[in-house]
């Protein structure tokens, strides 16, 4: 069974990186923390994933599927906001808020082209995905779909989902 895990934070720019070589040498898809923190513009999800201690298990076989939002999803919460999270008092919520994001199985965009579905969040609620049009993600808007990680995928986002929003 996957203990509460999560996700965040990833731009389209950030997956050009994804099929460079890898410190041992070898090529391939990076991991979803690698990705993130090679793109080296995703600044606010790192320190979330650090401040939540889910480094590891963002690192691990997976599959997951990470509905990742940019950082200009994170200025846009309220002021204050993200700075609360990261206080290490609130770390259950921050890991919380970021399980949220992310799905234990890897779901590609072409898996539910024309649908509508209801996914299973590692945080244990639900996420409606409506593929008909423009894919959205409850209220948000899938901008970059399928990227590709050795441990899964990644679907940037352009919202910050809230458990109980």
């Amino acid at each position: 069974m996957i203990r509460r895990t999560f996700f965040g934070v990833l731009g389209g720019a950030a997956f050009a990186m994804a099929g460079v070589a890898h410190a041992d040498g070898h090529s391939g898809p990076k991991d979803i923390v690698d990705t993130a923190v090679g793109a080296g513009s995703f600044t606010t999800l790192v320190a979330a994933v650090q401040a939540a201690g889910l480094v590891d298990t963002l690192k691990g076989d997976g599959p997951f599927t990470v509905f990742a939002p940019t950082d200009d999803a994170f200025a846009a919460l309220p002021e204050g906001t993200v700075e609360t999270l990261l206080q290490p008092e609130n770390k259950d919520q921050l890991v919380e808020v970021l399980t949220y994001h992310v799905v234990p199985a890897k779901v590609m965009s072409g898996d539910i082209a024309g649908k509508r579905a209801q996914v299973l969040t590692v945080q244990g609620d639900r996420l409606a995905v409506n593929a008909r049009g423009s894919v959205k993600v409850n209220n948000a808007k899938v901008v970059t779909p399928d990227i590709e990680a050795s441990n899964g995928v990644i679907h940037v986002i352009d919202t910050v989902l809230l458990p109980g929003s």
